[in-house]
């Protein structure tokens, strides 16, 4: 199955402003965890930018569930960009 790489944006005060959506955030991150699609997801240590890969049919099924987590619905993360990744090891 195609793995792809995210790599996003969070909003300014992204730490203060994901307060209310944070465990609705990260029990929708668990459920694709646990359904073996989201791979590893994380924040740069400046709390800038998100990366995560994903292990998913399509890149549009990776779409579909970034647009549906609660921090890009309520605009903590204000963008991002989806690429198909080859792992060499």
């Amino acid at each position: 199955m195609p793995k792809y790489v995210l790599f996003g944006s969070y909003c300014e005060n992204a730490l203060e402003r994901r307060i209310p959506y944070r465990q609705a955030h990260l029990e929708g991150l668990q459920k694709q965890k646990e359904a073996g699609i989201l791979i590893t997801i994380g924040p740069t240590k400046d709390n800038t930018r998100v990366f995560a890969i994903y292990e998913a049919e399509s890149e549009e099924v990776v779409k579909k569930l970034v647009e549906s987590d609660p921090y890009w619905q309520n605009g903590i993360w204000t963008d991002y960009e989806i690429k198909e990744w080859i792992q060499v090891f």
